[in-house]
Formats: structure tokens, sequence, C-alpha cells
């Protein structure tokens, strides 16, 4: 192994290092996981992240940035999951400093397994044509557990009008004031999924504060009685599209809660998503799925236009 030396993230001086290490990889990967230091500060900043202990970085004997890796660790839960996500020099790659990043990952989470006197897991993703990364995971003891894929579709093509059931109204989000009532409905609605854990209110506000966060793009449906039932809320990134030179937004997340399913309201709630996000001038509307949902979602999108683009595989390895 190369002299390569770790430790803790040292603060916003480290931002650029770790986003020029980032986008060095991707122009190598061609991975779509380019990044901006305020992309960085906006996601290092999310409530309960331990900067101390959830980031480490590796240099060489330069000082050189050459492996960076972070923790997204559940707040909610059993087990809990802690999610490593981890970039490597491509000149340094090979060299034994992946081995150290998930030796790391295991000593973290066994540290939030003592803490927290509950059982932990490791998990990463990767994309499906990754076979570097595939093989470092797999080396390090990871097995295949859930697989994954994103979709797209044209905004050009024509998108059918919502019909929503009646008694239910489309709605945007009122504001902050009525965050309890969201998280309540999207925790409802998660609850059957794969590795759900707990939305809390701290976290979410987070998110209503976060300068990509649109009020015109964040749509409910709400019943007779004014229960949140559904959702879709959509996000459209500048400086991703400025980077991939794409004109792209997100079906970031679309839910229905419990007792209020297969009755039309999931894909009322899509085409509304689809259309907002028509008008706001994009061309392309992406989303992820979880290929075994078992809410039917993979279908839903199919229906409604959408095409797989991309395949992913999330491991997981018990510490």
């Amino acid at each position: 192994m190369l002299s390569v030396s770790s430790r803790a993230y040292a603060g916003e001086s480290d931002l650029e290092a770790i986003a020029h290490l980032i986008n060095i990889c991707e122009e190598v990967d061609r991975l779509d996981e380019g990044t901006s230091i305020s992309e960085l500060q906006a996601e290092f900043n999310q409530p309960s992240r331990d900067l101390g202990r959830d980031i480490c970085l590796w240099e060489d004997a330069g000082g050189k940035l050459i492996g960076f890796a972070e923790l997204s660790i559940s707040e909610t839960g059993e087990p809990i999951d802690g999610w490593l996500w981890f970039r490597v020099h491509p000149e340094a790659r090979g060299g034994g400093v992946e081995a150290a990043v998930v030796a790391w990952g295991e000593r973290r989470m066994r540290e939030v397994a003592k803490e927290r006197g509950t059982r932990v897991k490791l998990r990463s993703y990767v994309r499906a044509e990754d076979a570097d990364r595939i093989s470092v995971l797999e080396s390090c003891g990871f097995q295949v557990d859930r697989y994954f894929c994103r979709m797209a579709r044209a905004l050009w093509e024509p998108i059918a009008q919502a019909q929503f059931p009646e008694g239910f109204a489309l709605r945007l989000f009122p504001g902050e004031q009525d965050s309890e009532a969201w998280v309540e409905m999207f925790n409802q609605s998660f609850i059957d999924h794969w590795n759900h854990h707990d939305l809390t209110v701290e976290l979410f506000k987070h998110g209503l504060a976060q300068p990509s966060y649109r009020k015109d793009l964040d749509l409910i449906a709400v019943a007779a009685d004014g229960t949140f039932v559904a959702f879709c809320y959509c996000e459209i990134s500048p400086e991703e599209c400025d980077r991939t030179g794409r004109n792209e937004g997100w079906i970031m997340c679309l839910g229905t809660r419990r007792g209020f399913r297969k009755i039309g309201l999931g894909r009322a709630m899509l085409q509304a998503g689809l259309h907002r996000l028509k008008a706001a001038g994009v061309e392309t509307a992406i989303l992820g799925v979880d290929t075994a949902n078992p809410s039917g979602a993979l279908g839903l999108y199919e229906s409604a236009g959408f095409h797989k683009i991309r395949d992913s595989i999330s491991y997981v390895k018990d510490v």
C-alpha cells in the first residue's frame, strides 16, 4: 500500500479538495456523480450528521487528497444502517485505500452499535456497470441485497392530465407549519417498503430550508377531511444540469399512504408532477425505483412513459 494517512474532516477548508477529488473521479468513471462546494455543504450540514466521525479523508505522503468517504447513518429503526459512499483517486486505486475505507466504515458502525445498543449494517450502492467497485465490495465481504434502476421520460411527449378520485384535491404543500402532517404521511406511505427508516421532522425541515427547494414543485393530495394522503415532490438542480449539459428534473419522491392506495392517487400525483416539471422548462424527467417495490411502482412508471436508463445494486455487510 502507498504511504497513506487518514484523518477526520477538518471543516469547510476541506471542501474544495473533496469536490476536486470527486470531479477527477467523475472524469474517469462517468457515473453522473460530480459535485460542487455548495452541494457538498448542503449534504454535510444535515441534522444529526457527526462531521468529525462520519467523514474521513486519506492523503498521500505529500498531503494530496486521494480518498474520501462519508457515512449516512439512519436515525431511526432497527437495525441501524450506515450507507457508505466513497471515492478513491484513479491513480491510487488497487493499492489498499479502498480496503482502508471499508475498514473505517466498519469501525464507525461498531461505535454506533455500542452507543445505541442495537444491531447495525454497513451498506453501499454501486452502479451495475462499475465492475471495479463491485469487485472491491465483494472482496470486502459485501453481498447483493437489492436491485434498483433509474428511469427517464421525455417531457415533450404527451402527458395525460391528472384525474383525481372524487373527494380528493391537488394542493401545494402549505409550508413548514404542516411539517408534522407531511412527515406522518411520508412514513405511512413507505412503512411497507424495503429498508424503511422513519423520516424525522427535523430532517424534513432541513430540506425545506435548502436553496434547491421549490414550493411550486412540492405537491400533495388532500382528502375531504384535510388529511394528507399522497405526495409528489420534484426537484431541479441548475448546478447538475450545467455540469452534465442535460436539462433534467427529478421526481424525487412519490407515495400514497396506507388505506388510500389502488384508487389512482399515485398515477394522478405522478402526472401532476410531470406537468409541473414541463412548465418549469425541463426537457426530461428522471426518477429512481426499487425494482421489487411491492406497490407496483415500476409498472406505474413504465405505463406513464418512463424507460430504464441505468441499473444499480445495493450491497450489505453485517458488522
